[in-house]
């Protein structure tokens, strides 16, 4: 059950009928796996742990430098050279010690990412490069937990929900086969600061709504942002029958 700090701590949430006192419980029940704490996992992880998630796990072999102070709005310019996952899962503890936070200050891969991926409710993809998200969902898919999946470059970002628990939906790798090519990085691209604060709260929300059953997740669908317009576009997606890793 909720104590009396939860109660008065998610109030505002509790008022929500679609969430209510069982949405809020289902939350407090939960783990998620933050993958990358960067642009994208700082809102992510700020919001789920202020939302009461349980357990949060945030893994990033990265420190914090100069650069990223402009846009992972977590860091401060004393963190310089720490762990960025250590200073993420500070930060979440600060806000909401009622809940569990573990860094991970590795990369994951192959078995780590299994493992990690399994214990999961639900994995949040912030990373910025093809490789591990193709990684995390081919994890995603072989343990049967959903995959909020976001990016966000120059001033262009993407959401999308991928639950391989529903028949007939996609996954990741039927939205970008793998090609051996690799996306540009915003270190060699750029990226405008307040676009990953956009990004990253619409995965928190989509998070939110994929565990309590809550709404409408974007499961099947890609919402495209182009910050410089303001303008929100969804696209339809469809299962890839020839996807090696869905359609076996």
């Amino acid at each position: 059950m909720l104590n009396d700090d939860e109660l008065m701590r998610y109030s505002r949430q509790l008022l929500l009928p679609q969430l209510d006192v069982q949405g809020q419980l289902r939350l407090k029940g939960s783990q998620v796996l933050i993958v990358g704490a960067g642009g994208l996992g700082c809102p992510v992880a700020l919001y789920l742990g202020g939302a009461g998630v349980g357990k949060l796990v945030i893994a990033d072999d990265d420190t914090v430098e100069l650069p990223n102070l402009q846009r992972q709005v977590a860091f401060r310019h004393t963190d310089l050279g720490r762990a960025k996952a250590e200073c993420l899962a500070e930060q979440v503890r600060a806000t909401n010690p009622e809940i569990e936070v573990d860094a991970l200050t590795c990369r994951l891969a192959g078995e780590a990412m299994i493992e990690q991926v399994r214990g999961a409710d639900v994995v949040v993809d912030c990373t910025d490069n093809f490789t591990t998200r193709f990684a995390i969902n081919r994890a995603c898919v072989g343990a049967g937990v959903p995959l909020v999946s976001g990016a966000a470059i120059r001033g262009e970002g993407q959401v999308s929900v991928f639950d391989s628990r529903q028949s007939d939906t996609p996954c990741y790798q039927c939205l970008y086969p793998e090609t051996g090519d690799e996306a540009l990085s915003c270190s060699e691209a750029g990226v405008i600061g307040p676009l990953v604060g956009l990004i990253g709260a619409c995965q928190a929300m989509e998070t939110i709504k994929v565990m309590t059953g809550v709404g409408e997740p974007l499961t099947g669908r890609l919402l495209l942002l182009d910050a410089w317009r303001m303008d929100w576009r969804e696209m339809k997606l469809a299962r890839d029958p020839a996807c090696p890793i869905c359609s076996g």
